[in-house]
Parts: C-alpha cells; sequence; structure tokens
C-alpha cells in the first residue's frame, strides 16, 4: 500500500529531510528547523509524534522542500 496525503507523519517528513542533507538546526518546543547546507533552504517541522500531518501543512512543507508529492513518495521509498 502507498502512502497517501491521509497518512503521512512528521517522522516521514524528517526521514527525507535527512536523505536529502537537510541539518537540524534547533528544535523549539516541538518544532524542529532544518536547513539545507548548500542553498540554505529552512524548513519547519512539527513534531508531534505519530499525528499524521494536516493537508494543508503537509503542502506547505513540500513547498518549503521544493518538491512534489510523488518525489516525496519516491524518496520516502528508496
Amino acid at each position: 500500500m502507498s502512502p497517501s496525503f491521509k497518512n503521512i507523519t512528521s517522522r516521514d517528513i524528517v526521514k527525507v529531510l535527512h536523505k536529502l542533507n537537510y541539518i537540524l538546526d534547533r528544535q523549539s518546543g516541538s518544532h524542529a528547523i532544518y536547513y539545507e547546507s548548500h542553498s540554505k533552504k529552512r524548513v519547519v517541522v512539527p513534531l508531534h509524534g505519530k499525528t499524521v500531518l494536516k493537508l494543508k501543512t503537509l503542502n506547505g512543507i513540500l513547498n518549503d522542500m521544493g518538491i512534489s508529492f510523488d518525489e516525496f513518495i519516491s524518496i520516502l521509498k528508496g
């Protein structure tokens, strides 16, 4: 079963960020801020355990990362 928009968690986001060479800069409460070392892109990830991310939040994070949902899924699986 392939992941859909309905079951992506912050753990999945963090896995993909590490594969894309993003580095954890700091954490403030339940939000982690990651930076890409070359382009200085900033991505804020809400760390709420196994809670599924809302569609609008997921789209915002993917937009900040500069990738599509299909690219995200292929990186997550690969």
